[in-house]
């Protein structure tokens, strides 16, 4: 075994750590927008924010499967000519394991959990205001928040793999606007 073979085996234990902290706090920050905002609101603001949960968590399921099936090579190609955003692009590729874990684990999953709990409350706000039959509004608003996720993710999944580079480099961009240096 190579040298740098074992070293890739070792578990970084400090990014889980770091990572689960993460998620903690941005789990308490979108269940808070959602815990807060959605009862006080009219249903049709609570299924808009509920589609803006579903639309973050599509979103960068197709950033995280764009930074695992890009092309470091044609990243280090555009850094070379000193385009705009390249270089952290290839950063992000660098660290593709823990970029495509921030963003289809972390921001994903929780907009996963918090679409769905967004959809619990409207459930409820539907059938109280309409005398519906809670277990079955219920199951339809996620039935549907399940098939506009897992659709929106089959959807851009394809794009995201034959346009990682794109995708990869045009949020790059946006990240290097907030960058230092």
């Amino acid at each position: 075994m190579k040298k740098s073979d074992s070293k890739k085996s070792i578990v970084d234990y400090k990014w889980i750590v770091k990572i689960i902290i993460i998620a903690f706090i941005i789990s308490i920050i979108f269940s808070f927008i959602s815990e807060t905002a959605i009862p006080n609101v009219d249903i049709a603001f609570g299924i808009l924010l509920t589609l803006i949960f579903i639309f973050i968590g599509i979103l960068f399921d197709m950033i995280g499967v764009s930074v695992t099936a890009s092309n470091e090579s044609q990243l280090h190609s555009m850094a070379s000519q000193k385009v705009k955003g390249a270089k952290m692009a290839v950063s992000l590729k660098k660290n593709a394991s823990k970029v495509s874990s921030f963003c289809n684990d972390v921001v994903g999953d929780i907009c996963g959990i918090i679409s769905g709990s967004t959809g619990a409350v409207i459930s409820i706000k539907i059938a109280q205001k309409f005398d519906i039959n809670t277990l079955i509004i219920t199951l339809i608003i996620m039935g549907l928040i399940s098939a506009l996720t897992i659709g929106g993710k089959a959807l851009v999944k394809g794009f995201a793999i034959n346009k990682s580079n794109y995708i990869l480099f045009n949020f790059a961009k946006v990240l290097s606007i907030f960058r230092r240096g």
